[in-house]
């Protein structure tokens, strides 16, 4: 079986890694051989992350280039489209797809949707508010990372809607042993664009670091976050696919938080997932899927007010048998549901399927 893979960014990508890119080695077992093709490369996502902007002329490149690409669709069984074709241009190439007979899956991590139906732009909304329902509802499949993008996905008519979580590959991942002395760690990995959220509980974590002396540690933040967390001891690490596991083990609480927005609660808590890969607790906000994740599996707390998120640090990093059974409850949890190993049979079996 031939698949057409149109990922939105190279490895680089967390969303493209996460959601695709990793499984490609189980898929080829299943005899499923993928052709990969991003829209933006390396270059385009290091001008993103280090300036904080897009190039015009090299995103009109990329978007020629891809063009290019469709030419060959024919060529495969299925297409798995990452989210949408083109950002930001209607669904002319999704609805052609369908119209020619040429079978696709669409993968949705995030509620994009709303990049177009709640735009500042008015223009943006008049033209494009339904785009992402059109491509859902001309897809043979419509993946979804939880349950609030799927809903979003059966409302729009799409005509078979299956819900993948995402997944780490648990072998990566390994739980260090803390001996209880050293200086307590309070986590985060993540982007420069979410490390905000961050900010937004200064006053709960200052607070607990002022009782405890623990450090906080952010991976995949940027330098300049120190200023805005001032008074509060930070640790700046760069992200590294190689290191991240290495990280994260180092960690005695795994924090996630974030505003009850309609973008936050498309979230699939991959966050959650790799702290609970490495036996860490985590501390998170009751937002979407992270309510399912932390009450579902046992393995950490939730807290929304500055006040709920001192307390609940609090009682995790001051008492080591909590720390040690939420750990436990999220390896077991990971390995069970939230893994590579579990869930790319499932997404072997839903491309297969799209043939049919």
């Amino acid at each position: 079986m031939k698949v057409l893979l149109l990922s939105k960014y190279p490895r680089m990508g967390a969303s493209s890694r996460l959601r695709s890119l990793q499984y490609l080695p189980a898929l080829a077992d299943e005899g499923i051989e993928v052709t990969v093709s991003s829209l933006f490369d390396d270059e385009y996502l290091r001008e993103l992350y280090e300036k904080g902007r897009r190039s015009k002329v090299r995103s009109a490149i990329l978007y020629l280039k891809r063009l290019a690409v469709l030419l060959t669709v024919f060529r495969y069984d299925v297409v798995w489209i990452e989210k949408e074709i083109f950002p930001y241009f209607p669904a002319i190439f999704e609805r052609l797809l369908s119209l020619v007979g040429v079978k696709y899956v669409v993968d949705y991590d995030d509620a994009i949707f709303h990049n177009y139906d709640l735009a500042g732009n008015r223009w943006i909304r008049t033209l494009l508010g339904r785009k992402i329902d059109t491509v859902m509802s001309h897809a043979v499949c419509v993946i979804a990372g939880n349950d609030y993008l799927a809903d979003r996905a059966r409302t729009a008519g799409a005509k078979r809607v299956e819900v993948i979580p995402t997944v780490v590959d648990h072998t990566r991942y390994f739980q260090a042993a803390h001996s209880g002395v050293e200086q307590l760690v309070i986590g985060w990995i993540g982007s420069p664009s979410t490390q905000g959220y961050v900010v937004d509980i200064q006053d709960a974590l200052r607070a607990v670091f002022d009782k405890t002396g623990a450090r906080l540690m952010l991976v995949g933040a940027t330098n300049d976050i120190t200023d805005e967390l001032a008074g509060i001891p930070v640790e700046v690490v760069a992200w590294s696919e190689e290191l991240e596991a290495e990280y994260i083990a180092k960690m005695d609480v795994g924090i996630m938080p974030l505003v009850g927005g309609p973008w936050e609660k498309g979230k699939c808590g991959y966050k959650l997932i790799q702290y609970m890969a490495s036996g860490v607790p985590v501390v998170a906000s009751p937002v979407g899927v992270n309510v399912e994740i932390v009450d579902g599996c046992g393995c950490g707390r939730l807290a929304q007010s500055t006040d709920e998120w001192a307390a609940s640090l609090m009682d995790v990093l001051t008492d080591h048998k909590v720390r040690g059974e939420f750990g436990c409850a999220g390896r077991q949890a990971v390995e069970n549901r939230y893994s590579l190993q579990r869930q790319a049979p499932v997404l072997a079996a839903i491309l297969k399927s799209a043939t049919r």
